[in-house]
């Protein structure tokens, strides 16, 4: 098994040099699923897993814009449309320095199996660019994200490609970018998710992935009688999803002590929730990304440069970026009795921490089923502009929390089938897996 894993991962690496995030992406998929392509050959004589790690198209372009001192700015775009077998591509846009062809490719390759779990029918997809919204004004965002759909436009509809937000993308650049669209298109369309509500967007959109975390880090807790009832919780990050997270740990009756940001950690052992979370949404607006204000606002302890894993807690939620949760941090959480971890971010989890959770008596929720709430609201916004309604705030909740709950089902019981009971990271990436795959068998080598 660890040859046919090793010589996948060369050729992989062959074809992709340099992508270290998406070779690690891949590489974690892949040696889950060794054992689900043993038992159905068939896979292997299509080369279902190869197809999978090569996307159906990779959209690179340039997006000029005019800054508001009159200079010329340019910056590159991308959209990654891995797998359409199940459905329209799916997945957000990143405007963050940090993005490149290697971190949009782990992205879009994690939201195959991401969207295939929600059994929603999308399919895998991301794109962004490594323009800084940070600091710009409103003017400049505007001209930027106009310039970047003036291409993307010709790639993406609503039974094509439907983009969402992600880091750096909120209701302000999806409002810009579906202007242009719509502009462009002369057609008013379900084309963007994360719209506004008053032009096509659901109810509880922002909160969904962090909703969605706790719901699944619930389910979880449920299998050893427990639940969030009284349960200190530490959170990264202080964005949608660690507000989203924050809110419903509170609704179940958990306490967060934690947020996070680049400059370091926050400590709160009182909770955070009423003011204090309308105050984390006004520190996020004010796009200065840090959290010490908040320490400065309520008295308590700011930890610079360092994550909030040392904290002593119950329950952990992962909620900032790729990799925040490294082999030390994983150490600390153990030996600090943790009970249960949820990812809200994309991949939060090093491979080597990851190693030492597995082998631990830790619940682990991987990114790709306990983060999937945010897409799986997004499918239900297509939906809804669909019919041409909206649904409540309860009917959304409600829909999102039994998605959830079947995503923990169908993790649990491909992890038993394959032989790996409790191992959610395999069962995820086995559920996820095999309905794509099935679908790819059924519409022949295309």
């Amino acid at each position: 098994m660890a040859t046919a894993l090793n010589d996948f991962m060369q050729e992989v690496k062959t074809k992709n040099p340099g992508e270290a995030e998406f070779h690690q992406a891949v590489e974690e998929v892949v040696e889950t699923l060794l054992p689900v392509l043993d038992k159905h050959p068939e896979y292997r004589k299509a080369r279902i897993m190869e197809r999978m790690v090569e996307p159906e198209r990779v959209i690179m372009f340039r997006v000029p814009w005019m800054a508001d001192n009159g200079e010329v700015r340019v910056n590159r775009g991308y959209r990654i449309e891995f797998s359409s077998a199940i459905g329209p591509y799916k997945g957000g846009l990143r405007f963050h320095p940090s993005v490149t062809l290697s971190i949009l490719k782990f992205l879009g390759f994690e939201q195959i199996f991401k969207n295939s779990l929600t059994t929603l029918p999308m399919g895998g997809g991301k794109g962004g660019s490594d323009f800084d919204p940070k600091f710009k004004s409103k003017n400049e965002i505007m001209r930027f994200c106009q310039s970047f759909m003036s291409e993307l436009f010709r790639h993406i509809g609503p039974n094509t490609d439907v983009p969402a937000g992600d880091i750096g993308v909120g209701g302000q650049e999806i409002g810009y970018m579906f202007g242009q669209y719509k502009k462009l298109r002369n057609s008013f369309d379900g084309v963007l998710t994360g719209k506004g509500l008053s032009w096509g967007g659901s109810l509880i959109r922002p909160e969904a992935t962090g909703f969605g975390v706790v719901y699944f880090a619930n389910e979880m807790l449920a299998t050893k009688g427990q639940s969030f009832e009284g349960k200190t919780v530490t959170i990264s990050g202080f964005g949608n999803v660690a507000w989203g997270a924050a809110t419903k740990v509170n609704q179940l009756g958990g306490k967060v002590v934690t947020l996070s940001g680049p400059d370091g950690y926050i400590h709160d052992p009182d909770g955070i929730s009423g003011e204090k979370i309308e105050y984390m949404l006004e520190l996020r607006a004010s796009n200065q990304d840090i959290v010490e204000p908040y320490a400065e606002q309520f008295g308590v302890e700011f930890v610079p440069n360092k994550h909030p894993w040392e904290v002593k807690c119950d329950i952990a939620l992962p909620c900032a970026t790729q990799n925040e949760l490294n082999e030390e941090d994983a150490k600390n959480l153990i030996a600090n009795g943790c009970l249960c971890i949820s990812e809200g971010a994309n991949m939060p989890t090093t491979p080597e921490a990851a190693k030492l959770i597995l082998e631990s008596d830790i619940l682990y929720g991987p990114a790709k089923a306990a983060n999937a709430g945010g897409v799986a609201v997004s499918g239900l916004e297509m939906t809804q502009n669909s019919i041409r309604m909206n649904w409540s705030r309860e009917e959304v909740d409600n829909h999102l929390h039994r998605i959830m709950k079947n995503i923990h089902q169908s993790c649990l019981v491909a992890a038993d089938t394959y032989g790996t009971s409790g191992n959610y990271v395999a069962g995820a990436n086995i559920a996820g897996f095999t309905k794509v795959a099935d679908a790819m068998l059924a519409q022949g080598v295309v």
